[in-house]
């Protein structure tokens, strides 16, 4: 099973940027599409983006024309560039493949705290 690590979050203002990185064991290219999530305090994890084997990419409406999701898979990385960021983004950020597994699947990562804060 593909390990995933999550890096690249931080503090961050509002309308600053941040490039998060999802990192993988083992080869992403058998897994068609992978995706970014996020949690933030008290609600549900929700899907921000995802993106095929080759290169198709899809938003959530919060995000869209903000964020860019991409993947090297060469590399096995996954990228999710992040502008004009908002407070409501703050959130607990994770990448999974899509469809998401259950919360309760290992293969989720310790994810990556982005805080947008003043």
């Amino acid at each position: 099973q593909v390990q995933l690590v999550e890096s690249g979050g931080g503090l961050v203002q509002p309308g600053g940027s941040l490039r998060l990185s999802c990192a993988a064991s083992g080869s992403i290219f058998s897994i068609n599409v992978m995706a970014w999530y996020r949690q933030a305090p008290g609600k549900q994890r929700e899907l921000v983006a995802r993106i095929t084997t080759y290169g198709i990419k899809n938003y959530a409406g919060s995000v869209k024309g903000r964020f860019t999701i991409s993947r090297d898979n060469a590399k096995n990385t996954v990228y999710l560039q992040m502008n004009s960021l908002k407070p409501e983004d703050t959130a607990v950020y994770y990448c999974n493949g899509y469809p998401p597994p259950s919360d309760i699947s290992d293969s989720w990562g310790q994810g990556t705290q982005v805080t947008v804060s003043s």
